[in-house]
Formats: structure tokens, C-alpha cells, sequence
């Protein structure tokens, strides 16, 4: 048996990085799973490939930052799977650079995309499930520099900030319809959205920056974050709600 047997899970910017592990991992613990982003190539090869395997899953192309998307999707959701079970609200850009270097441009495309938008999304997932009667499970991708502070990250920090607080506020608020809402907080995860600054020794050990002196030593999988998702998900952590998990191989203990 798979932790999302029968399940109906949507992932938010499932294309690529711990998306596209998240996708993966999900479909092989048996949920159905629907998967938003802009690249439809992309999103057409994750949707294909859990087909492949024996999975079912629904590709629905989109720009979450338009909130009058969100309603589609879900409504492609329902008419496909008849429900919605939980979701990892996932989908988010960097950016960054010194604070007075930065305009207004990069916080709107940051703040839109990676707040905003998941703000959107739980309103119209937790819609959806109370229509069917409540229970289920939201998971939000945050960021251990929610906790940290590092130099450059402002907007970035600033939107995952608001992440993890929404995600205890939600949390709250729908508790009594038994709705758990929690945060994964990753460190720097090897995907393509930080492949430019990481850099391989020649050892073949690779560093980023922003990752210098994590005591595990090496920089985190998208499949340790998919991972981290799929518990908060499942039944497994049926009595954990408004936690913000860290998952950053010891970052932020420093």
C-alpha cells in the first residue's frame, strides 16, 4: 500500500526541481496527482512519465500568479477526479540582490508568485474540500530562510516568511474542519532553479553559497524535500498541523 493510496493531490509548479520529485513520489504512493506550471513540454513529460508507470495524472498548463487561473485549475481537478484530497502548494521563483538595488518590479514578481499565489491556491483548495465535507491536507513550500538571514535575500526571505505564517494562520482557521495545514522550510535543494550558482568541486562535491557550512556537508536532493511533503500529506502525520518543518541538514541550528 502507497501513504496517498486512492488519494487526489494537486502540485503546484510540478514541472521541474521538487515539483517534479514531489509528482513523482506521490504518483508512486499511489494518489492521483495534478500538476500546474507554465513549461506544458515539461509538464507533459512528468504527466507521461507517471502514466507510464502505471500512475494517472493530469497536466493542467497555467500561470498561478493570475488568480482567475487558480478557479480553473481546480475546477480541471474536479471534472477529472471528481475531488480534491490535498495539495502541495509548491510553484515559486528567486531572486534577490542588496536592498537598495532592488525595485518594485522584483518584489511584485516575487511577492505574486510566491505568496500571493499560494494564498489564492488555499483558498480555492480549502473551498473545494469543505464542499466534500473537510479532512485533508495542505503543504506549502517555504524555505529555511524564513528562519535564517542571508545577504541578498530580502524579498526571497520575506516572501517564505509569509509562507510559514499563513501556513500556521490556516492552520487555526480550519482546523475544525479537520483541514491540517503545515510548511516544509528546504535549504539550498540541487535543482534548476539554483543550478547557476552551484559549483563542483573536483571531487564532484557540490557548493553554493548560500549553503556554506551545512553540517551534513553536501547540498539537499529534490527527493529528500518530496519526501518531507509526502509525510505532512499523508496519515502519518494526522495530528500534526501549523508546523513549519525544517528541512535543511542542520542550517539553521548554526
Amino acid at each position: 500500500m502507497g501513504l496517498l493510496d486512492n488519494k487526489v493531490i494537486l502540485v503546484t509548479g510540478g514541472t521541474s526541481g521538487i515539483g517534479r520529485a514531489s509528482a513523482l513520489l506521490f504518483a508512486r504512493e499511489g494518489a492521483k496527482v495534478a500538476l500546474t506550471g507554465r513549461q506544458a513540454d515539461a509538464g507533459r513529460d512528468v504527466a507521461g512519465q507517471i502514466g507510464q508507470a502505471g500512475g494517472s495524472a493530469l497536466f493542467i498548463q497555467a500561470d498561478l500568479t493570475q488568480t482567475a487561473a487558480i478557479t480553473g485549475v481546480i475546477e480541471q481537478v474536479v471534472a477529472k477526479y471528481g475531488r480534491l484530497d490535498g495539495a502541495f502548494n509548491n510553484a515559486g521563483v528567486a531572486g534577490g540582490g542588496p536592498i537598495e538595488t532592488l525595485d518594485e518590479a522584483l518584489w511584485d514578481k516575487i511577492i505574486d508568485t510566491n505568496l500571493k499565489a499560494a494564498f489564492f491556491c488555499l483558498q480555492a483548495e480549502v473551498a473545494q474540500i469543505k464542499r466534500q465535507g473537510g479532512g485533508g491536507a495542505i503543504v506549502f513550500n517555504g524555505s529555511v530562510l524564513a528562519r535564517i538571514a542571508l545577504p541578498g535575500t530580502s524579498i526571497y526571505s520575506a516572501s517564505k516568511g509569509g509562507i510559514v505564517s499563513l501556513a500556521q494562520a490556516a492552520a487555526v482557521e480550519f482546523g475544525p474542519a479537520g483541514i491540517r495545514v503545515n510548511s516544509i522550510n528546504p535549504s539550498i535543494t540541487r535543482t534548476p532553479m539554483t543550478r547557476s550558482r552551484i559549483v563542483t568541486d573536483d571531487q564532484g562535491k557540490a557548493s553554493h553559497p548560500f549553503g556554506a557550512g551545512i553540517p551534513l556537508g553536501r547540498l539537499a536532493e529534490p527527493e529528500e524535500m518530496a519526501e518531507a511533503a509526502l509525510f505532512l500529506l499523508s496519515d502519518r502525520s494526522s495530528y500534526i498541523t501549523g508546523q513549519a518543518l525544517v528541512v535543511d541538514g542542520g542550517q539553521s541550528a548554526m
